[in-house]
């Protein structure tokens, strides 16, 4: 099977005030155009199990999980802080978001995937251990590669992030933790702001100015994350793919398209192609609100994933 989609339902039911750039119909764009492009008969799609306590609490720390639970609204929507917003669906989409990654690693370890992309939201890139920011309330991708590290029991894996926005949340839960290789491109300065230079040898922050076209994306991945992907030799790939770089996204500044992101992700089917250690890819969305080119990029994405 050359690649699977992971979501469910749920994901739809978290809510933002109206007009909210992360809102349900970012999964409706890729799953359109996905059925558009001719896709849906040559992927299989499984619903997403929820994640459950013990998956979080391995990223984050139990009194932040609590806090979230109380702070539900049984109906509308609350501002917890800065741009975060809870609806009474949003912690079970998170947990099926959280979960979609853990799903997809059992099933690439049980040799029934290679790949996997997880249509999913609430996004997770910026979830701290202890704090939600940047729309993100778990961290789906941290979440996914702890639970292959802990649960099937690999030594070495890599988080690779083009997000426009840092994934400051990713880094912070697995800052001192050498197994898990971060490799993030981002336009900076910008939200939210995280210092770059770390003094870790496995964390690779490639930071992209405001004007950075895809010959500058190219660059940074060439001469950052490969080389590091060769050195490390991690032994399962995972993907923060946040698609809100690209050039019609008015989330940001750089100017990336389709052929871009395709480009990046034949990097990584490449390397875990010629790479006999490397069992797998896990995909998770994170960005993209630009509804027409996000669900063109994510097509682009998914077929480089699977070499449709």
């Amino acid at each position: 099977m050359s690649v699977v989609i992971i979501s469910h339902p749920s994901c739809a039911q978290h809510l933002s005030p109206e007009g909210h750039p992360e809102c349900p119909e970012r999964l409706d764009a890729i799953h359109n155009q996905l059925i558009a492009s001719g896709l849906e008969f040559v992927i299989s799609e499984y619903d997403a199990i929820p994640a459950n306590d013990k998956q979080l609490r391995a990223v984050h720390e139990a009194n932040y999980l609590e806090s979230l639970e109380g702070l539900a609204p049984a109906k509308g929507v609350r501002l917890l802080r800065d741009d975060v917003w809870m609806s009474p669906g949003t912690l079970q989409a998170a947990r099926h978001a959280a979960g979609a990654g853990a799903q997809a690693v059992d099933l690439i370890m049980a040799g029934k995937i290679k790949t996997a992309f997880c249509n999913v939201r609430p996004p997770g890139h910026h979830a701290e251990r202890a704090r939600a920011m940047g729309f993100c309330f778990y961290n789906n991708i941290a979440v996914a590669a702890r639970h292959a590290l802990d649960t099937q029991h690999l030594k070495r894996v890599a988080i690779l992030d083009f997000d426009v926005h840092h994934g400051n949340g990713t880094q912070d839960i697995f800052f001192d933790e050498p197994r898990v290789l971060f490799c993030s491109t981002f336009q900076h300065p910008f939200y939210p702001g995280t210092p770059y230079q770390t003094g870790r040898e496995h964390i690779i922050n490639a930071p992209l100015a405001a004007t950075a076209k895809g010959e500058e994306f190219r660059d940074a991945v060439t001469e950052h994350w490969l080389p590091a992907l060769e050195a490390f030799a991690p032994e399962m790939l995972f993907i923060s793919a946040g698609f809100d770089a690209h050039l019609l996204d008015d989330m940001s500044s750089i100017g990336l398209v389709e052929q871009d992101y395709q480009w990046v992700t034949e990097q990584l089917r490449g390397y875990m192609d010629d790479h006999e250690q490397c069992l797998g890819i896990v995909s998770m969305l994170e960005g993209g609100y630009d509804l027409p080119s996000l669900g063109r990029s994510a097509v682009a994405h998914i077929k480089a994933l699977g070499k449709l």
